[in-house]
């Protein structure tokens, strides 16, 4: 029997068995464990945000809080029909849109002034996201290539770590060119990267509302 991860063709774009739906009691232990930990990585890193006066850390802030509830939807339709997925799917790259422009607008407002954030903040809180984000990235790996609604949770989980990567960086600058502006030159570059993921589960949401279209009775 093939893995869930071998069941979607990337090289043709085609299905060459069904793709891995979330139907297994591994898989969903998996989702309550990443739930926890965004979860409490939300209410720490947006206090550490607060207290450093860095958008890139709130931003990510934002992110975990966000991600916990799509994983909870994520859960929640687990077993229900294709177009049901696809269209929780469909959700989570809406909600990845708007998030991505409500950090491009803070960025932009924060632009207009305030001092440096502080760096030793946003490293330390940096490195102890990143840790977190890369625990559920291990977690998840051998889910990344399911339908819709389970490979966006693989998206979101490694956008985290990637971004804990960069805010980590940001600090490094902030603390050397004792500026602002890398700290906001990396919220607006985690805006970007949530718009990439949010176009690619749009798409393959899309392509599986076809499907179910296809497959539909009468048809």
């Amino acid at each position: 029997m093939e893995k869930p991860t071998e069941s979607h063709d990337h090289a043709c774009g085609c299905h060459v068995s069904p793709a891995f739906d979330g139907m297994e009691a591994r898989y969903k232990g998996v989702l309550w464990i990443v739930i926890a930990v965004n979860a409490a990585m939300f209410l720490v890193e947006m206090g550490a945000g607060a207290l450093a006066g860095s958008q890139a850390l709130k931003a990510d802030a934002l992110d975990f809080l966000g991600d916990s509830a799509t994983y909870g939807l994520s859960l929640l339709v687990i077993g229900r029909s294709l177009r049901v997925r696809a269209g929780a799917a469909l959700l989570k790259a809406a909600s990845l849109m708007a998030f991505a422009l409500f950090v491009l607008a803070g960025t932009a407002a924060a632009l207009l002034g305030g001092a440096p954030p502080r760096a030793e903040v946003m490293g330390g809180i940096g490195l102890l996201a990143l840790a977190a984000n890369v625990g559920s990235v291990l977690l998840l790996l051998r889910y990344r290539n399911g339908d819709a609604n389970v490979r966006s949770v693989w998206l979101c989980s490694r956008n985290d770590a990637i971004g804990n990567v960069a805010v980590m960086l940001a600090g490094g600058a902030v603390f050397l060119l004792g500026a602002a502006w890398p700290d906001r030159l990396v919220a607006a570059a985690m805006a970007g990267l949530f718009l990439v993921s949010s176009i690619s589960i749009l798409r393959q949401a899309l392509g599986e509302m076809g499907e179910a279209r296809l497959a539909a009775p009468g048809r």
